[in-house]
């Protein structure tokens, strides 16, 4: 049986921790003054701070990405995955195709759509230093498309569903509060309900604001650019932080709507205006290219998944690493608190092994089509000179998809199409974000106020406009590293904290019981039956004289 204090949720009317959103939003409307004030010493520090973490850390985002993905399977894999999430009878609360719809928008469907031309025709132009492989031939192709899937498959699934997990274990199983210091008690005890569990509680802000803040910068830097080519709109930064504004007006009504109403239905759509978009692309496209690319790059992607995720500064180059895989383990990291708690909140009543293997395996293997399509339609586009994408990507990585639908028939309506798809992919999961920070700093309440709910989307919205004033991309970039790397700290806690939780569950550890052999448990049942009811026979001796 589960072992549950209460019922998750009960605490919906739970105050709000007047310490942790005083000292969270102070420090985000610090950093908004910095950047409005004083924007040349924001960018200098931004600059530096992240020459040091990459030059020091490095090392430490590549090894704890790894093992996220190797802790993963170990647990799918392990007599854990029986454990349901919930009492041993609950069924999962939403349908399969609502839970992956939900889990997909908000993981990462932005930089989906914001990288999947622009990365790998960079790498094509550039490959990655590791491959020793030449520009703009069929070898960097490959490149390209085996380092994208890297960066988008087991990798970020994994970090989403370590805290993920730890989350949904903690608030369904164990009855605890929907707040990641909670499921901290069995390494911090009661501590985790002090000054330490604050401390979680600010880091996962934080990284969640700014995480959240980089997604609505690309967003707009995207949107911006698809205005400017449909309708003739210059892509000024006027323009992006009159984008900014809207998007987060569009995400704060969302969110105030509700789980069950704004962020299902926008994540469903999300998913369907994307299948479209892709078919699109697939058939009119070079549809024989695209089928040849899907085997080989996954292919590519397999048999060099080791000597990828073993990269160190040591024998590749800091800067590209800094630029692509480091900023990609600390973007996926800076997500995981919201994303963690956003799939941990709708992921009630399923198995751990369906759980991970639905995490992982689902969202990856629907990356990897994607990529091969959009990714494959737009190198064979660049190789055979229908359109120089290298160029439309050094003008701006976010003109990049325009460019290749420019390529192909009705561009004009597919361009629409792609700027409502980035603007739906950042409400969803923007609106996430402002539901999981109104439930961190209101004791874990599985339904924050509204108003809170409105003041976190506000502040998303400055940060992500301060950073792009500060420096653009590169800012968004640097910002997202550096409050990623305390926060490894705490999700490798929580990996211990979530297997100590897990080994003494019930499911994991039945009680013993009493077991007998099959002859003793046979004679013992027979003298019972003789003794209650002897069979005809035995009555007949019974009954004879002398």
């Amino acid at each position: 049986m589960s072992e549950q204090v209460e019922e998750p949720g009960a605490g919906a009317n739970r105050p709000v921790d007047r310490v942790v959103l005083a000292l969270s939003a102070g420090g985000v409307l610090a950093v908004v003054l910095w950047g409005v004030l004083a924007r040349g010493s924001l960018a200098v520090a931004g600059r530096e701070g992240l020459a040091w973490v990459i030059s020091t850390f490095g090392w430490f985002f590549v090894v704890a990405a790894d093992a996220f993905v190797v802790l993963s399977l170990v647990i799918a894999a392990s007599r854990f995955g029986r454990i349901r999430l919930g009492a041993d009878d609950d069924e999962p609360e939403f349908s399969t195709l609502a839970w992956v719809s939900m889990m997909f928008s908000t993981g990462m469907g932005i930089g989906l759509v914001f990288y999947a031309v622009a990365e790998p025709i960079e790498h094509f132009a550039v490959p990655p230093p590791a491959t020793g492989v030449a520009p703009n031939t069929g070898a960097a192709g490959a490149a390209a498309m085996q380092y994208t899937l890297f960066h988008w498959t087991l990798h970020p699934w994994s970090i989403y569903a370590v805290v993920a997990l730890a989350l949904a274990y903690s608030t369904f199983r164990k009855g605890r509060e929907n707040r990641l210091s909670a499921a901290f008690r069995p390494v911090l005890g009661a501590r985790a309900d002090g000054v330490l569990g604050r401390v979680v509680d600010l880091l996962a802000v934080f990284a969640t604001v700014f995480g959240s803040a980089t997604s609505l910068g690309l967003g707009a830097l995207q949107v911006a650019a698809g205005l400017g080519l449909v309708t003739r709109v210059p892509d000024t930064v006027a323009v992006e932080l009159v984008v900014i504004a809207a998007l987060t007006l569009a995400f704060v009504v969302s969110a105030v709507s509700g789980l069950h109403r704004g962020i299902k239905w926008l994540s469903t759509t999300n998913v369907v205006l994307a299948v479209v978009l892709m078919i699109f692309v697939f058939v009119v496209g070079p549809t024989v290219y695209t089928l040849e690319v899907l085997p080989a790059s996954v292919g590519d992607y397999l048999t060099n998944l080791v000597f990828m995720s073993t990269r160190t500064g040591a024998f590749s180059d800091p800067a590209w690493l800094g630029s692509w895989t480091i900023f990609y383990w600390a973007w996926w990291i800076s997500w995981a608190p919201f994303v963690g708690i956003f799939i941990a909140r709708i992921s009630r009543g399923r198995t751990v092994r369906q759980f991970v293997t639905g995490v992982l395996l689902v969202p990856s293997g629907a990356s990897v089509v994607w990529f091969a399509i959009m990714g494959g339609s737009a190198l064979r586009t660049q190789a055979t000179g229908t359109r120089d994408l290298v160029a439309d990507v050094r003008a701006g990585t976010e003109r990049a998809l325009f460019g290749l639908l420019e390529a192909l028939p009705l561009a004009g309506l597919t361009s629409v199409l792609a700027m409502v798809l980035v603007a739906l992919f950042f409400v969803t999961g923007a609106d996430s974000a402002a539901l999981v920070l109104g439930s961190l700093t209101s004791r874990g309440t599985l339904r924050p106020r509204r108003w809170l709910v409105v003041v976190w989307g506000v502040l998303i919205g400055a940060v992500a406009a301060v950073l792009l004033l500060a420096g653009g991309l590169d800012a968004l970039q640097q910002a997202t590293i550096l409050v990623a790397l305390p926060f490894v700290l705490v999700m490798l806690v929580l990996a211990a904290a979530l297997l100590r939780d897990m080994a003494r569950d019930p499911a994991v550890n039945p009680p013993p019981r009493m077991r007998r052999s099959g002859l003793a448990a046979a004679v013992r049942a027979a003298r019972s039956y003789e003794e209650e009811d002897p069979p005809p026979v035995t009555r007949w001796f019974h009954r004879r004289p002398g």
